[in-house]
């Protein structure tokens, strides 16, 4: 009995996470015990480590964080509550109202400020950015030039810059290279960076062309199209598109109704629209022409994009209908538009307010000069500033504050899908909360200057000072599975 028994414990991963499989191998055949009590030792082993290793860990109680709001806006109702308490457990909100603070929990005194959901644009592209030098603001130019890797860095940037502004969710819709846009919203869910929550919509698919008018070489022998546009003609390529857009991580589906003569028609659009719908996601129609709006209106769209074509009667159509209209109201500034321009979108803007269209705040903010500078300070503008400038159009319509705000909160997380996990400051949703030291009920400019940001339960913005430092993380914190 004086030979020694080696054993080896070997373990390696299952393909379920948690799971650990470990398998035995004796060395040293030659035992100095009995094989009988060697088997059972061996067994015993392999049977009670799975038990161990599956055994729940002691995870940390989600953080309590109470939010103490002097004045809690509803934009959905357009009132305000003095002296709530928001209770904030780990990402979501867990109770809102006159409730105790427990003991124990982290307390944000805004007790002097104005609290509120935090802001959507309902369209935009944030890894799209031309240029007057040195493209001539000629997008297409852009997409030779800009690779998706520098664009896709363009985007966390302008996502950054669009937190820090109070947007919480931003609908990306198109134009964002190598599904960019797909790739910001994964790094941010997982937890790589701080950023919005993006809808984003993958390349938009098109009839033969997209945007874009090529030459033959480019379009027949260099693939110029993708992945700018993905062109989809018959019934099948429609299919194909959508399904190939859904499976690349989009989460909303934009169809360019009439960017050339042959545009979809009404069938065409159905399609799209209930193939989208079998991966959750709406369909938005960019429209150009009055024929193709209405037939995005015919086909029930979700969105109808940009308003230059759309009339009284469009208008009223939509209404009936429900569909959310995001404008993209340009307005006239020294870097951006013209008179002309401004006066007519303007019109449309009033005239879409009367007829009741579901009016979502939207920019497709897509390009960049050296005049976008602050008047008076002469600091260079951020993007979420450039955002918020389109207030101008809105104020110049004359539509009332409490109904820019609803747009800008209540009516994005509708036209973005989210409103039933995100948006709103009720209990169970995720706590996406801004502040302000002014109502915005009373001054929609209020918006302009964000003093706190809370995202997902974390504090992005402070006393008017970015905090990103807790978002940003080596790995995937918050889960690889989330896209």
């Amino acid at each position: 009995m004086s030979k020694n028994v080696t054993a080896e414990l070997c373990y390696r991963r299952d393909a379920a996470p948690s799971a650990f499989r470990p398998s035995v191998f004796l060395l040293n055949a030659e035992l100095a015990m009995p094989k009988r009590l060697l088997v059972v030792l061996a067994l015993g082993v392999v049977f009670s480590l799975p038990l161990l290793a599956q055994a729940p860990a002691r995870t940390a109680a989600p953080k309590l964080v109470a939010i103490k709001a002097g004045f809690l806006v509803d934009p959905e109702t357009a009132t305000v509550k003095p002296n709530q308490v928001i209770l904030v457990e780990g990402e979501r909100i867990k109770e809102v109202g006159n409730v105790a603070i427990p003991a124990g929990a982290e307390v944000i005194d805004l007790s002097k400020l104005y609290v509120l959901p935090g802001l959507v644009d309902a369209h935009t592209h944030m890894a799209m950015t031309y240029k007057e030098v040195p493209e001539n603001n000629i997008y297409y130019l852009t997409y030779v030039q800009d690779s998706t890797p520098l664009r896709a860095i363009q985007a966390a940037s302008n996502g950054m810059q669009l937190l820090s502004s109070g947007f919480t969710v931003v609908r990306d819709v198109g134009n964002n290279a190598l599904y960019a846009d797909v790739a910001l919203r994964q790094a941010i869910e997982q937890g790589w960076l701080p950023g919005p929550t993006v809808i984003p919509s993958g390349p938009m698919i098109g009839s033969t062309g997209g945007q874009f008018w090529p030459t033959p070489e480019m379009y027949k022998y260099h693939n110029i199209m993708f992945p700018e546009y993905i062109d989809a003609n018959s019934p099948d390529e429609i299919v194909r598109a959508v399904r190939e857009n859904m499976l690349f991580g989009a989460k909303t589906i934009k169809l360019c109704i009439d960017c050339k003569p042959w545009g979809y028609s009404v069938d065409d659009i159905k399609l799209a629209i209930r193939e989208a719908a079998t991966g959750g996601c709406r369909v938005e129609g960019h429209v150009q022409t009055p024929a193709g709006a209405q037939r995005a209106i015919d086909a029930g769209v979700y969105i109808i994009a940009h308003a230059n074509a759309l009339s009284e009667e469009h208008h009223r159509a939509m209404a009936q209908k429900g569909i959310f209209l995001a404008g993209t109201d340009t307005p006239f500034t020294p870097y951006r538009g013209s008179q002309g321009a401004f006066d007519r979108l303007v019109a449309k803007l009033k005239s879409a307010y009367a007829n009741k269209v579901p009016l979502t705040f939207s920019t497709d903010m897509d390009y960049w000069n050296d005049r976008m500078k602050d008047e008076k300070t002469g600091e260079w503008m951020t993007r979420g500033d450039l955002t918020v400038n389109f207030l101008l159009t809105w104020k110049a319509a004359q539509i009332p504050a409490a109904d820019v705000l609803r747009a800008m909160t209540i009516n994005g997380y509708r036209a973005a899908d989210v409103i039933g996990e995100r948006g709103p400051i009720k209990a169970g949703l995720y706590a996406d909360v801004i502040a302000v030291a002014r109502n915005p009920l009373d001054d929609i400019d209020a918006v302009r200057n964000i003093v706190f940001v809370m995202k997902n339960g974390g504090v992005y913005k402070k006393d008017g000072v970015m905090m990103p430092e807790q978002f940003f993380h080596p790995g995937p914190v918050r889960g690889w599975r989330n896209k």
